[in-house]
Order: C-alpha cells, then structure tokens, then sequence
C-alpha cells in the first residue's frame, strides 16, 4: 500500500486541511512553503492520466476552492498548482496529488528554471501532438 493511501486509511497521520467522501488535503511534509498543501483523490490511482475523469473533476474543484482559501488565510502573494506525471518529472510517490504551494516572495524556498532548448520545428511538434477531439 502506497504512503498516501495509508495516510487516506488513517494508519499514518497527516494534517488534514480538507476531506470529503472523494478527496483528501493533507499539509506536505516537507513544507517548501508555510502552507504547502497536497491535495488527492481517496481511491487509488498512479497519476493525472491515469485519474478516473470524475475524480479528476472533483479534485480540481477542491484545488481551486483550496487554492482561494489558502491564499485568503496565508496572505501569500501568490500559489503553485503543481502535479508531476512519472518519475521523470518528479513524481515520487505512485498516487495522483495535486501541490498547492504557497507563495510569498521570489527568495522562497520554491525554484522553477526554464532553459531555452535547442531550436525545434514547431510546425512538425505540431503536427506530431495535435489533438482533433476530446
């Protein structure tokens, strides 16, 4: 059983700042900010992908409500909505959770570098990821 669904079964303690019948929002541990926020679906699931498109919903409508609240009662200057897909991006642990990072000033603790890439064709990505339908 992953650490979120133990702490979602109350076998681990965590301080939970939201739940319902379908969501949990737990404070991060590592706390990168004052305020930082986890918020993810009670059933089971690796990651945003692979989230069921109703408990993908209601997740990101607790996200947005979270988000309003935890600006209103922290006084940050603004807030991080953040979710890694794999290993590669930062996922660490194999269950779907939505970051609400708190943010206060440019010297906080949170760093996101954006490094230009090599020059690509942008028409032949285009054409590779275009998406006709939903």
């Amino acid at each position: 059983m992953c650490i979120f669904c133990q702490i979602i079964q109350k076998e681990i303690p965590g301080q939970v700042i939201y739940e319902d019948e379908q969501v949990l929002a737990i404070l991060d541990i590592s706390q990168v900010t004052k305020g930082h926020t986890l918020v993810m679906p009670k059933k089971h699931t690796a990651d945003l992908v692979d989230c069921d498109e109703e408990i993908y919903q209601h997740v990101m409508k607790v996200v947005k409500k979270l988000s309003a609240h935890i600006l209103e009662k922290t006084g940050a200057a603004g807030l991080n909505v953040l979710s890694n897909i794999h290993e590669a991006a930062g996922q660490t642990v194999e269950h779907f959770h939505v970051h609400l990072i708190p943010r206060y000033d440019e010297n906080d603790a949170v760093e996101f570098t954006f490094h230009e890439s090599s020059k690509q064709n942008l028409q032949e990505v285009a054409d590779n990821i275009r998406m006709n339908t939903l």
